[in-house]
Protein backbone atom coordinates (compact mmCIF):
# COMPACT_ATOMS: atom_id res chain seq x y z
CA UNK A 1 0.00 0.00 0.00
CA UNK A 2 1.51 3.69 -0.68
CA UNK A 3 2.85 5.78 1.96
CA UNK A 4 0.49 8.07 0.38
CA UNK A 5 -2.68 6.50 1.75
CA UNK A 6 -1.26 5.64 5.40
CA UNK A 7 -0.12 9.62 4.95
CA UNK A 8 -3.29 10.86 4.77
CA UNK A 9 -4.91 8.57 7.06
CA UNK A 10 -2.50 9.56 9.87
CA UNK A 11 -3.12 13.28 9.61
CA UNK A 12 -6.64 12.51 9.44
CA UNK A 13 -6.32 10.52 12.90
CA UNK A 14 -3.90 12.80 14.52
CA UNK A 15 -5.95 16.13 13.61
CA UNK A 16 -8.99 14.85 14.85
CA UNK A 17 -7.50 12.90 18.04
CA UNK A 18 -5.95 16.87 18.59
CA UNK A 19 -9.51 18.38 18.42
CA UNK A 20 -10.44 15.79 20.89
CA UNK A 21 -7.64 16.17 23.07
CA UNK A 22 -8.07 20.06 22.74
CA UNK A 23 -11.21 19.90 23.98
CA UNK A 24 -10.92 17.61 27.04
CA UNK A 25 -7.70 19.74 28.56
CA UNK A 26 -9.85 22.69 27.68
CA UNK A 27 -12.06 21.37 30.77
CA UNK A 28 -10.36 19.78 32.97
CA UNK A 29 -13.02 20.63 35.91
CA UNK A 30 -15.74 19.04 34.43
CA UNK A 31 -13.68 15.59 33.39
CA UNK A 32 -12.67 15.54 36.91
CA UNK A 33 -15.85 16.44 38.47
CA UNK A 34 -17.09 13.45 36.89
CA UNK A 35 -15.08 10.48 37.79
CA UNK A 36 -13.76 12.04 41.43
CA UNK A 37 -10.59 11.85 40.10
CA UNK A 38 -8.12 14.44 39.57
CA UNK A 39 -5.66 12.99 36.85
CA UNK A 40 -8.73 11.53 34.72
CA UNK A 41 -8.48 14.12 32.42
CA UNK A 42 -5.50 12.92 30.78
CA UNK A 43 -6.59 9.37 31.34
CA UNK A 44 -9.78 10.19 29.39
CA UNK A 45 -7.75 11.44 26.53
CA UNK A 46 -5.11 8.68 26.51
CA UNK A 47 -8.22 6.18 26.04
CA UNK A 48 -9.95 8.47 23.27
CA UNK A 49 -7.14 9.30 21.54
CA UNK A 50 -6.33 6.06 21.05
CA UNK A 51 -9.60 4.54 20.28
CA UNK A 52 -9.93 7.61 17.58
CA UNK A 53 -6.62 6.69 15.82
CA UNK A 54 -7.63 3.01 15.75
CA UNK A 55 -10.76 3.69 13.77
CA UNK A 56 -9.32 5.77 11.39
CA UNK A 57 -6.49 3.72 10.55
CA UNK A 58 -8.70 0.66 10.40
CA UNK A 59 -10.47 2.76 8.01
CA UNK A 60 -8.07 1.77 5.40
CA UNK A 61 -5.93 -1.18 7.30
CA UNK A 62 -8.58 -3.96 7.96
CA UNK A 63 -5.01 -5.82 9.41
CA UNK A 64 -3.78 -2.91 11.29
CA UNK A 65 -1.57 -3.56 14.09
CA UNK A 66 -0.70 -0.77 16.77
CA UNK A 67 1.35 -0.89 19.49
CA UNK A 68 0.19 1.51 22.11
CA UNK A 69 0.98 2.54 26.00
CA UNK A 70 -3.20 2.08 26.55
CA UNK A 71 -5.41 -1.23 26.74
CA UNK A 72 -9.00 -1.61 27.94
CA UNK A 73 -8.28 -3.66 31.05
CA UNK A 74 -9.26 -0.76 33.58
CA UNK A 75 -12.35 0.80 31.57
CA UNK A 76 -13.82 -2.92 31.54
CA UNK A 77 -14.01 -2.39 35.56
CA UNK A 78 -17.36 -1.65 37.03
CA UNK A 79 -15.43 1.01 39.51
CA UNK A 80 -14.18 2.53 36.26
CA UNK A 81 -17.77 3.16 34.47
CA UNK A 82 -17.40 7.21 35.22
CA UNK A 83 -14.32 7.01 33.60
CA UNK A 84 -15.53 4.66 30.26
CA UNK A 85 -18.58 6.81 30.06
CA UNK A 86 -16.42 10.10 29.88
CA UNK A 87 -14.05 8.36 27.11
CA UNK A 88 -16.98 7.30 24.99
CA UNK A 89 -18.31 11.04 25.83
CA UNK A 90 -14.95 12.28 23.75
CA UNK A 91 -15.44 9.71 21.15
CA UNK A 92 -18.56 10.39 20.30
CA UNK A 93 -17.43 14.43 18.83
CA UNK A 94 -15.74 12.10 16.02
CA UNK A 95 -17.80 9.18 15.76
CA UNK A 96 -21.21 9.68 17.48
CA UNK A 97 -22.69 6.43 16.47
CA UNK A 98 -20.08 4.05 17.89
CA UNK A 99 -20.98 2.09 20.90
CA UNK A 100 -18.99 1.71 24.05
CA UNK A 101 -17.86 -2.05 23.32
CA UNK A 102 -16.28 -1.03 20.00
CA UNK A 103 -14.77 1.88 21.68
CA UNK A 104 -13.17 -0.54 23.87
CA UNK A 105 -12.23 -3.30 20.85
CA UNK A 106 -10.61 -0.15 19.22
CA UNK A 107 -8.67 1.12 22.36
CA UNK A 108 -7.39 -2.83 22.53
CA UNK A 109 -6.23 -3.02 19.10
CA UNK A 110 -2.89 -1.17 20.65
CA UNK A 111 -2.06 -4.63 22.14
CA UNK A 112 0.27 -5.33 19.03
CA UNK A 113 3.48 -6.74 20.67
CA UNK A 114 6.09 -6.91 17.64
CA UNK A 115 8.52 -9.68 17.94
CA UNK A 116 10.72 -8.89 14.95
CA UNK A 117 12.06 -6.43 11.94
CA UNK A 118 9.80 -8.36 9.65
CA UNK A 119 6.58 -6.87 11.14
CA UNK A 120 4.76 -4.04 9.86
CA UNK A 121 2.85 -2.30 12.22
CA UNK A 122 2.05 0.97 13.98
CA UNK A 123 3.15 2.94 16.87
CA UNK A 124 0.93 5.24 19.29
CA UNK A 125 1.48 7.31 22.30
CA UNK A 126 -1.71 8.74 22.54
CA UNK A 127 -0.82 11.62 24.95
CA UNK A 128 2.88 12.11 25.86
CA UNK A 129 3.47 14.54 28.15
CA UNK A 130 0.80 13.91 30.73
CA UNK A 131 2.03 16.83 33.44
CA UNK A 132 2.18 19.02 30.27
CA UNK A 133 -1.73 18.31 29.42
CA UNK A 134 -2.31 18.47 32.80
CA UNK A 135 -1.04 22.10 33.29
CA UNK A 136 -2.48 23.09 30.27
CA UNK A 137 0.99 23.10 28.44
CA UNK A 138 2.74 21.52 25.44
CA UNK A 139 1.71 17.64 25.22
CA UNK A 140 1.78 15.51 21.84
CA UNK A 141 -0.20 12.74 19.73
CA UNK A 142 2.54 10.82 18.06
CA UNK A 143 1.92 8.05 15.62
CA UNK A 144 4.04 6.67 13.53
CA UNK A 145 4.69 3.25 10.83
CA UNK A 146 7.54 0.85 11.54
CA UNK A 147 8.11 -1.46 8.55
CA UNK A 148 11.46 -4.11 8.59
CA UNK A 149 12.60 -2.11 11.66
CA UNK A 150 12.55 1.25 10.39
CA UNK A 151 10.52 4.13 10.68
CA UNK A 152 8.85 4.97 7.48
CA UNK A 153 6.39 7.62 8.46
CA UNK A 154 5.73 9.78 11.40
CA UNK A 155 2.59 12.09 11.92
CA UNK A 156 2.84 14.25 15.75
CA UNK A 157 0.43 16.54 16.89
CA UNK A 158 1.25 19.59 19.28
CA UNK A 159 -2.09 20.34 19.65
CA UNK A 160 -0.83 23.71 22.03
CA UNK A 161 2.59 24.59 19.99
CA UNK A 162 2.41 27.44 18.05
CA UNK A 163 4.15 27.79 14.46
CA UNK A 164 5.48 31.06 15.36
CA UNK A 165 8.86 30.42 16.87
CA UNK A 166 8.96 33.56 18.65
CA UNK A 167 5.52 32.86 20.76
CA UNK A 168 6.17 31.48 24.03
CA UNK A 169 5.82 28.00 24.95
CA UNK A 170 4.43 28.12 28.60
CA UNK A 171 1.01 29.08 26.70
CA UNK A 172 -1.12 27.24 24.86
CA UNK A 173 -1.26 28.70 21.31
CA UNK A 174 -5.00 28.99 19.68
CA UNK A 175 -4.37 26.52 16.43
CA UNK A 176 -1.78 24.52 17.48
CA UNK A 177 0.70 22.40 14.87
CA UNK A 178 1.03 18.80 13.19
CA UNK A 179 4.17 17.64 12.11
CA UNK A 180 4.63 15.01 9.38
CA UNK A 181 7.48 13.16 7.62
CA UNK A 182 7.81 9.66 5.54
CA UNK A 183 11.36 8.38 4.72
CA UNK A 184 13.33 10.25 2.26
CA UNK A 185 10.49 12.81 1.99
CA UNK A 186 11.60 15.81 4.23
CA UNK A 187 9.24 16.79 7.04
CA UNK A 188 6.62 18.78 6.85
CA UNK A 189 4.52 21.46 9.52
CA UNK A 190 0.91 22.98 8.92
CA UNK A 191 -1.98 23.65 11.32
CA UNK A 192 -3.79 21.96 13.17
CA UNK A 193 -7.27 23.15 12.86
CA UNK A 194 -7.25 23.55 9.39
CA UNK A 195 -7.51 20.30 7.26
CA UNK A 196 -7.28 22.51 4.18
CA UNK A 197 -4.03 23.88 4.84
CA UNK A 198 -1.15 23.51 2.82
CA UNK A 199 1.66 21.83 4.37
CA UNK A 200 4.92 23.82 4.65
CA UNK A 201 8.26 22.29 5.09
CA UNK A 202 10.45 22.57 8.00
CA UNK A 203 14.41 22.47 8.32
CA UNK A 204 16.68 22.04 11.08
CA UNK A 205 19.36 24.96 11.48
CA UNK A 206 22.36 24.02 9.71
CA UNK A 207 24.67 26.84 11.71
CA UNK A 208 25.23 28.16 15.16
CA UNK A 209 22.30 30.48 16.37
CA UNK A 210 23.40 33.17 18.75
CA UNK A 211 25.94 31.98 21.81
CA UNK A 212 25.73 29.01 23.77
CA UNK A 213 23.50 25.41 22.82
CA UNK A 214 20.24 25.63 22.59
CA UNK A 215 18.87 22.30 24.50
CA UNK A 216 15.80 21.30 24.90
CA UNK A 217 14.79 20.77 28.43
CA UNK A 218 11.08 18.73 29.95
CA UNK A 219 9.60 21.50 32.21
CA UNK A 220 9.59 18.67 35.06
CA UNK A 221 13.03 18.22 36.48
CA UNK A 222 13.03 14.61 36.84
CA UNK A 223 12.56 14.25 32.99
CA UNK A 224 15.90 15.09 32.14
CA UNK A 225 19.23 15.31 33.65
CA UNK A 226 19.79 19.11 33.40
CA UNK A 227 23.25 19.01 34.89
CA UNK A 228 24.37 16.30 32.37
CA UNK A 229 22.99 18.92 29.76
CA UNK A 230 24.91 21.76 31.04
CA UNK A 231 28.50 20.34 31.25
CA UNK A 232 27.47 19.46 27.65
CA UNK A 233 27.32 22.65 26.62
CA UNK A 234 30.30 24.32 28.46
CA UNK A 235 32.47 21.92 26.38
CA UNK A 236 30.71 24.53 23.45
CA UNK A 237 31.87 27.65 25.30
CA UNK A 238 29.16 28.88 27.39
CA UNK A 239 26.06 27.66 29.25
CA UNK A 240 23.19 26.14 28.06
CA UNK A 241 20.65 27.87 26.57
CA UNK A 242 17.25 26.17 27.33
CA UNK A 243 14.09 25.60 25.47
CA UNK A 244 11.67 23.95 27.94
CA UNK A 245 8.95 22.13 26.92
CA UNK A 246 7.47 18.63 27.51
CA UNK A 247 6.71 15.73 25.46
CA UNK A 248 7.65 14.76 22.08
CA UNK A 249 7.40 17.77 20.93
CA UNK A 250 11.20 18.47 21.55
CA UNK A 251 12.04 16.78 18.40
CA UNK A 252 9.60 19.46 16.37
CA UNK A 253 11.69 22.28 17.71
CA UNK A 254 14.72 20.77 16.39
CA UNK A 255 13.43 19.81 13.36
CA UNK A 256 12.42 23.25 12.64
CA UNK A 257 15.47 25.17 13.91
CA UNK A 258 14.22 26.93 17.12
CA UNK A 259 16.79 24.36 19.49
CA UNK A 260 20.47 22.80 18.84
CA UNK A 261 19.93 19.53 20.23
CA UNK A 262 17.51 17.45 22.33
CA UNK A 263 19.00 14.99 25.10
CA UNK A 264 17.59 12.08 26.90
CA UNK A 265 20.46 11.00 29.13
CA UNK A 266 20.25 7.70 30.96
CA UNK A 267 18.67 7.79 34.67
CA UNK A 268 19.21 4.59 35.81
CA UNK A 269 21.02 1.00 34.53
CA UNK A 270 17.39 -0.42 34.10
CA UNK A 271 15.26 1.98 32.22
CA UNK A 272 15.02 1.37 28.46
CA UNK A 273 13.40 3.61 26.44
CA UNK A 274 9.68 2.43 24.56
CA UNK A 275 9.44 3.08 20.78
CA UNK A 276 6.21 5.23 20.78
CA UNK A 277 8.37 7.98 22.32
CA UNK A 278 10.65 8.47 19.68
CA UNK A 279 9.48 6.76 16.68
CA UNK A 280 7.38 9.63 14.99
CA UNK A 281 9.80 12.27 16.88
CA UNK A 282 12.95 10.95 15.23
CA UNK A 283 11.71 10.17 11.58
CA UNK A 284 10.44 14.07 11.95
CA UNK A 285 13.80 15.09 13.01
CA UNK A 286 16.00 12.50 10.92
CA UNK A 287 14.16 13.94 7.75
CA UNK A 288 14.20 17.85 8.81
CA UNK A 289 18.61 17.36 8.79
CA UNK A 290 19.39 16.80 12.29
CA UNK A 291 20.71 13.69 13.43
CA UNK A 292 19.39 10.86 16.06
CA UNK A 293 21.21 8.57 17.51
CA UNK A 294 21.97 7.17 21.08
CA UNK A 295 24.22 8.61 23.93
CA UNK A 296 27.02 6.10 22.15
CA UNK A 297 26.74 7.54 18.41
CA UNK A 298 24.52 4.62 17.60
CA UNK A 299 21.34 4.45 15.18
CA UNK A 300 17.99 3.85 16.95
CA UNK A 301 17.17 0.25 16.76
CA UNK A 302 13.32 -0.69 16.32
CA UNK A 303 13.94 -4.00 15.92
CA UNK A 304 13.53 -5.71 19.38
CA UNK A 305 9.62 -4.72 19.86
CA UNK A 306 8.12 -2.59 21.95
CA UNK A 307 11.57 -1.09 23.65
CA UNK A 308 14.44 0.43 22.19
CA UNK A 309 16.72 -2.32 23.97
CA UNK A 310 20.32 -2.05 22.36
CA UNK A 311 19.85 1.55 22.74
CA UNK A 312 21.00 3.69 26.11
CA UNK A 313 19.33 7.43 25.61
CA UNK A 314 19.16 9.28 22.83
CA UNK A 315 20.67 12.52 21.35
CA UNK A 316 18.60 14.33 18.99
CA UNK A 317 20.96 17.35 17.51
CA UNK A 318 21.57 19.79 14.38
CA UNK A 319 24.63 18.10 12.37
CA UNK A 320 26.83 20.49 13.17
CA UNK A 321 26.58 19.53 17.24
CA UNK A 322 25.61 16.45 16.73
CA UNK A 323 29.68 14.89 16.94
CA UNK A 324 30.24 16.88 19.06
CA UNK A 325 28.01 16.20 21.77
CA UNK A 326 28.42 12.38 21.63
CA UNK A 327 32.55 12.97 21.73
CA UNK A 328 31.51 15.19 25.00
CA UNK A 329 29.04 12.55 26.36
CA UNK A 330 31.78 10.02 26.15
CA UNK A 331 34.81 12.51 27.28
CA UNK A 332 32.85 13.42 30.38
CA UNK A 333 31.81 9.81 31.19
CA UNK A 334 28.30 10.55 31.11
CA UNK A 335 25.83 7.45 31.55
CA UNK A 336 28.72 5.18 32.07
CA UNK A 337 27.34 5.08 36.22
CA UNK A 338 23.81 4.71 35.80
Amino acid sequence: MSHDIHLSAALGAVRDACRVARAIQQDLAQVREITKDDRSPVTVADFAVQAIVAMAIHSIDQEMRIVGEEHAGELRRDEHAAVLDAVVAAVHTYRPDVSADEVLDAIDTGNHDPDGSGDAYWALDPIDGTKGFLRGQQYAIALARIENGRVVLGVMGCPNLPADSSQPLDKPDAHGTIYSAVHQGGAWELPADDPSAQPNPIAAATEPIGEGLRICESVEKAHSKRSDAARIAETFGGPARPVRLDSQCKYAVVARGQADAYLRMPTSKTYVEKIWDHAAGSIIATEAGAVVTDINGAALDFTHGRQLETNRGVVCAVPHVHGRIIEAIERLGIGATV
